[in-house]
C-alpha cells in the first residue's frame, strides 16, 4: 500500500501543532528536589533587602497564607521603625500559644545582614511547603515558629544605603560621643571615590612596608625583612575618611558605638568592662522588645539567632565566669544538635563562645539560656571554605574568587585622589558587600542549610504524648489508673537551668471525670516505688518530663466513670486523651 507523504505531513501538523503552541505558552517548570511545589509568593534569594523590603516580603507571606501566619510588630526601633514578627503554625490545629515555640531572629548587628534573608527564607519555606511536605506539615501542626527577620532595622538600612565598610556599622543608630569632644557621630567615614563603599587608602612612600603584588595589581603584599625592594613602596592609611572635626584624627566618631549584643540581662557588665555595653540591661528599645516578647511566651523552648561571619555554630557560655550555668546534661543536648549542624553546614565549626572566641557579657545567647532556660544557638553565617569548597585554599583566595566567580565585581580598582591631609593618595579595595556577606549565587544555599539546621533544632523540642493508660481493679470499688507520658525528642520540658531557678512552672498531669482518692508519681515501676502528692491529687505536679524518656503517674480512683487525662506543660504543650 502506497502512503501519500503529503497526507501524513498534514496529519502531523494537525495533531502536533496545538502541542507546540502549548509548549511555547506553558509556564510549567520541573520542580527541583527540596523546593516548594507551587509557591504563592515568588521571592529572589540571590540578593539582600532593606528593612522595608523585608517588611514587605513578610507581609506578602502573611497575606498569602492567612491560616498559617500572623504578622505583628513586637516593638519599635530607636528611630521608630516597626520590628516585625511572623508567628507561623497551623492555626486550624490546636491553640498556637500552647504549642512548643521556636524563636528565630537575625541582623542584631547591622552589617551582619544574612540573618534577615535566612529568616524570610525560613518563613517562606514553611508556608509554601505546608500540606505538600510531611516533615513541614507535621512541624507546623505541632510547633509554632516566631520569626523576627531584623531586630536592628535602622542600622540595617544605614549599612545598605550609606557608605560603609564590610564591618560597619555594627552598632545601632543612637548617636554617641565616642571621642568625648561634646559632638555626636560627627567624624564617620567619607566615601572619597563615591562607589558607595568605604574601601582603603594607600599612599606612595619610600618608608612604606607594602608593594603592589606583581602577579595581581589589586593586591598589596608586605615587604619581608630580607626583601630587596626595587619597586614603589606604599603605606596604608586606613579606611576612607577625612578629619571632619579638625581634631587630628580620622573616622574616630562613627555611628554608635554600642553593641546590641551586649545589652541583655544575663551576666551584664558596664562598658568599661564589656566594650559595647549601653546604659543598663535592656536599655536599647530593640533588645527590650525581643525580651518582652519572649517573657510573654513561656512556650518558647528553642531559639536561633543569625550573625556573620566565620562559619560557626556557637553555644554559650559567653564568659568563663558563667561556665557553671551550662551543666553536663544540657551540654549533651547542645553537643548532639551542634555536631549534627557541622554535618549539615559544610565548613562550619561547632564552638563554645568563651573558649573558642572571646568573652562576651550580656549576650543574647546567654540570656535566652541562662535567663529563660531556652536551648539557643548563634550561627555565624558564611565561611571562606565556601569560596572553593575546601579549607586553606590559599592566601589569595578572596582575590581569586572575585576574579574567577564574581567577574571582578567585588573590588573597586585603585584610583588617585587628593586628600586634604595626606595629599596625593590612592583609594581602592573590596566593597562592603564582600567578605562577610554571602555572594548572591551562594545565598539561597546558605539560607537553606541554616534553615534546615534550625528545623532539626526545633524538631527536638519536647514532643509529649500520653503513651499508655492502664486500669487495674484493686477491690472495694477502687481502681488503680497508671498513665505513661512519653517525650520522644532530645529536649526535656525544663532545661537544667530552668529547674535550678524555677524559671517556668512545673508540668501538670490531671485526671477529670472520676473521683480521685490518691495520686502519686511512679519513681520505680519495677519495684512499685511511688511518691504521693497529698494536696490536690487529681492535678499531679511533675517537675520535668525528660528528653527521650517517660514519666508515670498513678491515681487511686473510685467508680468506673469515663475520664480524661490532660498533660499541661508550658514548653511541651497541652495534650488530652480519654480512656476507651
Amino acid at each position: 500500500m502506497k502512503i501519500n507523504r503529503n497526507i501524513i505531513q498534514s496529519l502531523l501538523l494537525v495533531f502536533l501543532f496545538p502541542l507546540a503552541i502549548g509548549a511555547q505558552n506553558s509556564t510549567e517548570i520541573f520542580r527541583a528536589a527540596g523546593s516548594p511545589h507551587n509557591p504563592k509568593v515568588q521571592i529572589s534569594f540571590n540578593r539582600y533587602y532593606t528593612a522595608e523590603g523585608l517588611a514587605a516580603l513578610s507581609k506578602k507571606i502573611a497575606d498569602a497564607h492567612p491560616n498559617l501566619v500572623q504578622r505583628k510588630s513586637i516593638g519599635k526601633s530607636a528611630k521608630g521603625k516597626d520590628i516585625w514578627m511572623l508567628a507561623i503554625t497551623n492555626y486550624k490545629k490546636g491553640n498556637a500559644d500552647r504549642k512548643p515555640g521556636f524563636y528565630v531572629d537575625g541582623n542584631i548587628h547591622s552589617n551582619e545582614i544574612q540573618g534577615g534573608e535566612i529568616c524570610i527564607y525560613t518563613a517562606w519555606y514553611l508556608t509554601e511547603n505546608f500540606g505538600d511536605n510531611d516533615y513541614i506539615t507535621n512541624m507546623l501542626n505541632s510547633r509554632v515558629f516566631y520569626i523576627v527577620p531584623t531586630i536592628n532595622p535602622d542600622a540595617r538600612n544605614n549599612y545598605m544605603k550609606e557608605p560603609n565598610t564590610a564591618h560597619s556599622p555594627r552598632s545601632g543608630m543612637i548617636a554617641l560621643d565616642d571621642d568625648r569632644d561634646g559632638k555626636f557621630d560627627e567624624d564617620g567615614y567619607d566615601d572619597i571615590d563615591g562607589d558607595g563603599s568605604i574601601t582603603r587608602m594607600r599612599r606612595k612612600s619610600k618608608h612604606g612596608n607594602f608593594i603592589i603584588d606583581p602577579k595581581d595589581p589589586r593586591k598589596m603584599i608586605q615587604v619581608g625583612p630580607d626583601d630587596v625592594v626595587t619597586t614603589q613602596r606604599y603605606e596604608y592609611l586606613g579606611s576612607e575618611g577625612i578629619d571632619n572635626d579638625g581634631d587630628g584624627r580620622i573616622n574616630e566618631d562613627t555611628h554608635g558605638y554600642y553593641d546590641p549584643n551586649r545589652d541583655w540581662g544575663w551576666k551584664w557588665q558596664p562598658d568599661y568592662i564589656q566594650r559595647g555595653a549601653y546604659k543598663y540591661p535592656f536599655s536599647l528599645p530593640e533588645t527590650r522588645a525581643v525580651a518582652d516578647f519572649v517573657l510573654a511566651h513561656p512556650n518558647i523552648a528553642g531559639a536561633q539567632s543569625f550573625h556573620n561571619s566565620g562559619g560557626m555554630i556557637l553555644r554559650g557560655p559567653g564568659a568563663q565566669e558563667d561556665i557553671a550555668t551550662y551543666n553536663r546534661q544540657d551540654i549533651r543536648i547542645y553537643d548532639a544538635i551542634g555536631r549534627k549542624g557541622e554535618k549539615m553546614l559544610p565548613g562550619y565549626r561547632y564552638l563554645t563562645v568563651y573558649k573558642d572566641l572571646y568573652s562576651v557579657f550580656g549576650g543574647e545567647l546567654d540570656w535566652f539560656y541562662g535567663g529563660r532556660g531556652i536551648y539557643t544557638f548563634t550561627n555565624e553565617i558564611f565561611t571562606s571554605f565556601a569560596y572553593y569548597k575546601k579549607n586553606n585554599a590559599g592566601r589569595n583566595q578572596t582575590y581569586d574568587f572575585d576574579k574567577d566567580l564574581l567577574m571582578n565585581d567585588a573590588f573597586t580598582p585603585w584610583k588617585e585622589f587628593d586628600h586634604p591631609t595626606y595629599g596625593k593618595i590612592e583609594v581602592g579595595g573590596f566593597k562592603k558587600n564582600f567578605g562577610r556577606a554571602t555572594p548572591g549565587f551562594m545565598l539561597e544555599e546558605e539560607a537553606h542549610r541554616n534553615m534546615a539546621f534550625t528545623f532539626y533544632h526545633a524538631y527536638h523540642m519536647p514532643n509529649i504524648t500520653i503513651d499508655e493508660i492502664k486500669e487495674k481493679k484493686i477491690g472495694g470499688g477502687l481502681k488503680e489508673i497508671t498513665v505513661t507520658i512519653k517525650n520522644d525528642r532530645l529536649m526535656p520540658t525544663h532545661a537544667s537551668q530552668d529547674l535550678k531557678y524555677n524559671i517556668t512552672r512545673p508540668d501538670f498531669v490531671s485526671i477529670k471525670g472520676i473521683k480521685v482518692i490518691a495520686g502519686m508519681i511512679v519513681t520505680d515501676a519495677d519495684f512499685n516505688v511511688t511518691q504521693e502528692q497529698k494536696h490536690n491529687p487529681a492535678k499531679m505536679k511533675v517537675r520535668n518530663i525528660p528528653g527521650n524518656g517517660v514519666v508515670k503517674v498513678r491515681w487511686i480512683v473510685k467508680g468506673s466513670a469515663k475520664f480524661t487525662i490532660t498533660v499541661d506543660s508550658e514548653k511541651g504543650g497541652l495534650i488530652t486523651k480519654r480512656n476507651k
